[in-house]
């Protein structure tokens, strides 16, 4: 009895050993993934002076007149980043999902033929129809407007939003719209009560990937906006880094307050993300 006793506490002891390791691991990995975004907001409350005198260490006092600073030439910036992001969600869902529940659920002639074109479409890199793109919004006289940076992301988004959510919707019980089609729903019944309630997961992903890339794309705001105004956040950043490149603090702060909202938008749909991951309908 008394060597089993030793045998069972040996073994608790290895196992918190093993967890304290593995624990710190991770938490090494963590912090030099963290370790970045913290020394950009640390640097975004000094001085050049302090950022010189204290380098990786936060310094008193605090200046959160930097982020005024960055906020007052990023204003415009932001506004127009906002109204493309969240455009270009609205747009891709509306779209993307109600031709996703077209391929799912009604037979037509060659549907699974243009499934896969737009499937394939995918494969194809942007920058082979950068300038064909270019060149059709500049004939619609659509340069220098917010419809030059929307359209063309609602587009791309949506031929993601209809892969995915197809694929979603094959996969949800036969025998709910059998149902619904029984009681005398129609297609857009069964669109809007049925599919859309349950789909909330791969929203929120599809919602999520989009504003990633809307929110972070640089080349494409670059080429076809040239109206101050109208520039989106990483080209407004470019710009107000080349105006405040001896300006230390506010320079940082505008890096910071541009990567709030991918924040806030992830925290808020991070379970819709996971769920979405895993296949399953959040409770």
């Amino acid at each position: 009895m008394q060597q089993n006793r030793t045998l069972a506490i040996r073994r608790r002891s290895s196992g918190r050993q093993t967890q304290i390791i593995v624990a710190t691991i991770l938490a090494i990995f963590a912090f030099i993934g963290l370790f970045p975004y913290l020394f950009m907001l640390v640097t975004s409350f000094k001085t050049n002076s302090q950022f010189f005198h204290s380098y990786l260490y936060p310094a008193l006092p605090l200046h959160f007149g930097n982020y005024v600073a960055a906020w007052n030439e990023l204003e415009p910036y932001f506004l127009t980043s906002a109204i493309v992001a969240v455009s270009t969600i609205l747009g891709s869902i509306i779209l993307g999902s109600g031709a996703a529940f077209v391929f799912s659920h009604f037979d037509f002639f060659g549907r699974t033929f243009l499934f896969v074109l737009i499937a394939v479409l995918l494969a194809v890199p942007s920058v082979t129809t950068l300038i064909p793109l270019f060149l059709f919004m500049k004939d619609l006289g659509l340069l220098n407007t917010r419809l030059v940076l929307i359209l063309p992301y609602i587009g791309g988004s949506t031929i993601l939003t209809v892969v995915i959510m197809r694929t979603f919707i094959d996969q949800l019980p036969a025998e709910l719209f059998e149902a619904a089609e029984l009681d005398g729903a129609g297609g857009f019944r069964a669109y809007w009560n049925i599919m859309l309630p349950l789909s909330w997961p791969i929203i929120g992903t599809v919602s999520l990937l989009s504003i990633i890339g809307v929110w972070n794309d640089y080349f494409w705001p670059l080429l076809t906006i040239t109206q101050n105004s109208l520039r989106t956040i990483p080209v407004g950043l470019t710009y107000f880094q080349g105006q405040n490149a001896t300006s230390y603090g506010p320079l940082f702060a505008g890096y910071t307050i541009a990567s709030v909202p991918l924040l806030i938008f992830f925290t808020f749909l991070s379970k819709w993300l996971l769920t979405g991951i895993e296949g399953g309908v959040p409770a």
